[in-house]
């Protein structure tokens, strides 16, 4: 490795590294959670980061394997998402960018003889620092989203600059408007089985001439007739990734290495804040307390139900929290919330929530009191509508803003005063009433309600002009004439819903 390499390498390891500390200063969420508190303004935190970045980079003598290296280097650091962002583009090209620089320096500070024979990867880099990707898709075999196009363009090494694709747009619907606002160029082609795949294939083969600056290409279909068109592309030096689908998987099999990438094309649940996450679960413990009667929960169920209702594990959230704990812990972390019960000699771990006074069940697991016990013990009230729901959840918020009228708070608070008050979740309310079963959503349908958004939290707040609208009596919640009507989401009522009723399962936490 020639010094002018090594300077480089020490540069764009120190890019690196000022990136990585940009971050945690000014947006830490895109760093893996364990890397989020570590000091890397400290000297040695530096050179440790500095050290191992430039032996990875030493031990290649290719700059686009150098490139490639930094990426990998930056995903252990942070969420796989972060490396789309800006700021890691930004990186990005600012390093391609030095590269360049330096290479075009050596260029010119020696004579072209001499520069091949000295330093062979400076003149094998020249020519490829300014190479792109080019995807071919046959439409009628394979229908690619924006999400499974921005996961294809961070498997290549070359930004996706062309984009073609071929199909009997006649028979397509919108489908060509949606691609042309995504920048593809479309090729008709006539009806007839595989018209497409000929076009593409007649098109793709001669990639080479018409995009001289061509380094990789990826071939998008289900059909397995792309085989020789793979080959065609692999003899003239292009690495060739085929795209294919296989039920709810896109696969990406990169002809060069040999390895199959995969992207799940049902999108992954959103991880909920911490507050979310212990308002969801005692929102689930109340609504089986509900249906069985039974003070204690099995966790075990817990899990399963959680499951059902959040496509979700309760240790995902965990594992994104409290990297370092198990999902059981969770509770005991949480004392002010929930109490936990394990009987002697047995694995299963019970939990219950923590409240002052908790509903007359039984102490032990393994007991519990009627459903209508429990039902004497509840607040009665009456929702048959969504305007009755709507007025409801109108005077808890006009109340607990009422220092304050026209404030935000958080959804949280607006449900947990509903279960306090009305001893019954407001998800199982929404639920009778047959809205869905996002408290967002349903507040967004009202209208004396307004919405935002922070980071992963709702807050929530009452309209200026329903503040003026309405009454004066109307700030608190009248229970002067609740008597004996029916409790929405009382035992008998919540056992019908999906989220509650579904068979036992001995799930994993």
């Amino acid at each position: 490795m020639s010094i002018s390499d090594s300077a480089a390498i020490n540069q764009i390891s120190r890019f690196a590294y000022q990136a990585i500390l940009n971050i945690q200063q000014q947006q830490p969420e895109l760093l893996n959670e364990k890397y989020r508190k570590v000091q890397w303004s400290n000297i040695r935190n530096q050179s440790v980061f500095l050290d191992k970045l430039n032996e990875e980079l030493s031990n290649v003598q290719d700059w686009d394997a150098r490139l490639l290296k930094v990426r990998r280097f930056l995903q252990v650091f942070l969420f796989p998402n972060s490396l789309e962002t800006p700021v890691v583009s930004d990186l990005h090209q600012k390093i391609r960018a030095y590269v360049q620089q330096q290479i075009e320096s050596q260029l010119n500070s020696s004579s072209g003889s001499d520069t091949s024979e000295s330093d062979p990867s400076a003149s094998q880099v020249a020519p490829r620092s300014e190479g792109i990707a080019i995807l071919l898709l046959d439409a009628e075999n394979l229908q690619l989203n924006a999400e499974t196009e921005k996961f294809l363009g961070g498997i290549c090494t070359y930004p996706i600059q062309i984009k073609i694709a071929f199909a009997n747009w006649r028979t397509m619907g919108k489908q060509d408007a949606e691609l042309h606002t995504r920048g593809y160029e479309l090729i008709h082609v006539p009806p007839g089985k595989d018209s497409a795949d000929v076009k593409m294939a007649t098109v793709g083969s001669s990639i080479f001439i018409h995009y001289p600056t061509a380094r990789e290409v990826l071939v998008c279909s289900s059909d397995g007739v792309m085989t020789h068109l793979c080959t065609t592309l692999q003899t003239h030096g292009l690495t060739v990734y085929l795209v294919r689908r296989q039920g709810d998987m896109i696969t990406v099999f990169n002809s060069q290495t040999g390895q199959t990438q995969t992207h799940s094309l049902i999108p992954v649940p959103e991880i909920p804040s911490l507050e979310q996450f212990i308002t969801q679960l005692k929102d689930l413990i109340r609504a089986e307390q509900a249906r069985t009667g039974k003070f204690w929960i099995k966790l075990a169920r817990l899990s399963s139900l959680f499951q059902f209702t959040y496509k979700l594990t309760i240790s995902e959230i965990v594992s994104v929290h409290f990297p370092e704990k198990r999902a059981r812990e969770i509770f005991s972390n949480f004392p002010e919330d929930f109490a936990v019960h394990q009987l002697p000699g047995h694995s299963e771990l019970y939990v219950t929530l923590f409240e002052i006074n908790p509903p007359n069940t039984a102490t032990q697991p393994n007991t519990g009191t009627s459903k209508e016990s429990q039902a004497k013990a509840l607040r009665l009230m009456k929702v048959e509508s969504k305007a009755e729901l709507e007025q409801v959840l109108f005077r808890i918020l006009r109340a607990l803003t009422a220092k304050s009228p026209g404030s935000y708070i958080p959804i949280s608070n607006l449900a947990t005063e509903f279960q306090k008050q009305y001893s019954v979740s407001i998800t199982n309310a929404i639920r009778h009433l047959q809205l869905g079963n996002k408290l967002p959503q349903v507040l967004q349908s009202f209208q004396v309600f307004k919405l935002k958004k922070v980071e992963r939290m709702y807050y929530v707040s009452v309209r200026a002009e329903a503040i003026a609208a309405s009454k004066p009596e109307e700030a608190l919640p009248d229970y002067s004439s609740v008597s004996d009507r029916k409790l929405v989401g009382t035992p008998e009522t919540s056992a019908e819903q999906p989220s509650v009723a579904q068979p036992e399962k001995q799930g994993g936490a």
